[in-house]
């Protein structure tokens, strides 16, 4: 069947097309190339609309064990947003934390056709792989956590060679079904069930005795040397405290040339400076990365109201729990791998320390000059829920808008950040590089985040509006593999994306060592532990997309 989407203006800057009038041309889920002659079956007159490619959430907490307890956690939040079933939609409940199939639906409703798990652990992939499963309307993949298990941390301590840690890293991708890896304070979960109350990016671990500058280079190199596109997302010693940026310097410098992905980088960026010792570091950190093309990042933006944070960070997490709201929380230990917190929050815009975390990532887009090593997240939920993304997309289009809304937050915390005094606004283009080109191009996903030829047929119709919040909130139309799915903010259709993977080579001979550690320390069997490729497509979630690795050297 050939679909013609006619007369819009195309934003694609993965192809560098910014603003051209085009036709798009869809044959059997992917888009062809332009051809007048060809027959059409279906045309849709989007002249004098935007149209871009499905946007990309590259970091979206919405599968796995800690999503799980915050819904349990929060009954108050199935009240307050309750979805009744359709003949197109299932039931629904939740906010901050909302159940699998809302999720699905809302992020299709807002133009998103692919979001990634950022923080999947191993011996939890089954479950986060099964919720994901029933997420529709988008395709997904989840990072897996390493770093504070016991496993890799024995192995360094203990001086294994790296061809074998490398093995280790492969097979627990293989194993977990990761499309890329993530490392979580790295050892700093680990180091809080002997006690330790913190632990900085050149202090040892009491235990292992590694520090986690170690950590972070050697699951760089080994995703490097393995040939994972995305390179290692990593989520900072000391997040949420003030003074922190100096630690997140000092990252960016140790990388040594490894490429990393820093997450959520608004909660690592505060400074010491005025009489509450918390200000924003925000300056120092993008006049950094401009001296390292090896570093991306998301920025995790606070955005006003009631949510829910979710860490594997049980280090933070605990300390944060006395911040609770409602006062209710979880810490928890994870057999041999790391742990969990949840904690509800609610962020205020007359607090200082809240409204300068809101003005901090603020500044942070405005003063990052590439928008390819930028993504647009709120760390959902813990930032705020994904439905705020129109609200600060319009904050950072819109100028005039971001000093109306700077009137009615706490005014000293903007004494503390330079927001007040920045001139910039993201354009149409820069916001689809932000939310489409840039997220695809680091997770290696070659067909989509873009409408040229080949791609699959993700595409978004915007409807053209000086209020870029109202335009972004409910696209004119939403095509997933071709399929009409959404038209004027509403789901029309339910279909299923893929699950994207990664799968590195490894020696096997690493299975030797693990079954037996597995036997000896684990409550399950390396055989069960592992998650097969039914188990994910059962009852036709959809299919499986292993990206390609090419293996490449540190050097």
């Amino acid at each position: 069947m050939m679909i013609k989407l006619t007369g819009g203006k195309v934003y694609d800057p993965a192809n560098n097309v910014n603003g051209e009038v085009r036709d798009i041309y869809v044959r059997d889920g992917r888009i062809v190339a332009a051809d007048p002659d060809v027959r059409v079956d279906q045309e849709y007159d989007v002249r004098g609309k935007v149209v871009m490619a499905g946007a990309i959430d590259p970091h979206t907490h919405i599968g796995g064990g800690k999503v799980t307890i915050a819904r349990t956690l929060l009954p108050e939040d199935h009240f307050k947003d309750e979805v009744a079933h359709t003949e197109i939609t299932r039931a629904g409940t939740g906010y901050a934390t909302p159940s699998t199939m809302i999720t699905g639906y809302r992020y299709a409703e807002m133009g998103y056709t692919a979001a990634f798990e950022p923080a999947m652990l191993p011996a939890n992939a089954r479950q986060a792989h099964m919720e994901m499963g029933d997420t529709p309307l988008l395709d997904k993949g989840a990072f897996v956590m390493l770093g504070s298990d016991d496993f890799l941390l024995r192995s360094m301590a203990e001086k294994q060679d790296f061809e074998f840690i490398k093995d280790y890293i492969a097979w627990t991708m293989h194993a977990s079904q990761a499309i890329a890896m993530k490392v979580v304070n790295p050892g700093g979960i680990s180091a809080f069930k002997f006690n330790q109350r913190k632990l900085d990016l050149d202090e040892q671990h009491v235990h292992y005795g590694v520090t986690p500058r170690d950590i972070i280079l050697t699951l760089a190199r080994g995703l490097l040397e393995l040939g994972v596109t995305h390179p290692l997302h990593v989520h900072g010693c000391n997040l949420g405290i003030p003074g922190n940026v100096e630690t997140t310097l000092a990252t960016i410098k140790a990388t040594e040339g490894l490429p990393l992905h820093l997450t959520h980088i608004q909660f690592h960026s505060y400074a010491t400076e005025g009489d509450r010792k918390f200000s924003s570091g925000a300056v120092q950190i993008a006049e950094l990365l401009k001296k390292y093309p090896n570093i991306s990042i998301d920025v995790g933006q606070v955005m006003f109201g009631a949510t829910c944070t979710a860490s594997g960070d049980s280090m933070r997490q605990y300390v944060g729990s006395k911040n609770a709201d409602p006062k209710r929380w979880v810490v928890m230990d994870i057999e041999c791998d790391a742990g969990c917190g949840v904690v509800p929050f609610r962020y205020r815009d007359k607090s200082f320390v809240h409204a300068l975390q809101w003005a901090i990532g603020l500044e942070t887009f405005l003063l990052c000059d590439d928008p390819w090593r930028i993504f647009l997240t709120t760390d959902h939920p813990n930032g705020a829920p994904f439905y705020t993304y129109p609200h600060l997309i319009r904050l950072l289009m819109d100028r005039d808008f971001r000093r109306e809304t700077m009137l009615h937050v706490n005014p000293d915390a903007l004494m503390y950040s330079t927001l007040p005094h920045l001139e910039r606004e993201y354009t149409m283009y820069e916001v689809a590089i932000m939310t489409r080109a840039g997220p695809a191009r680091s997770l290696g996903l070659k067909d989509l985040g873009h409408v040229g030829p080949g791609a699959r047929a993700d595409i978004t119709v915007y409807n053209e509006d000086s209020n870029r919040e109202r335009m972004f909130e409910k696209p004119a139309m939403v095509f997933k593999n071709g399929d009409l799915v959404v038209r004027d903010g509403k789901v029309i259709k339910v279909v299923n994306g893929a699950t994207h993977v990664a799968r590195p080579e490894y020696n096997r001979d690493i299975e030797k060592s693990l079954k037996s550690y597995f036997d000896r320390y684990h409550t399950v069997r390396m055989e069960n532990f592992r998650l097969s490729d039914d188990e994910i497509i059962d009852g036709g979630r959809g299919e499986i997309i292993v990206q390609p690795t090419r293996a490449r050297t540190s050097s």
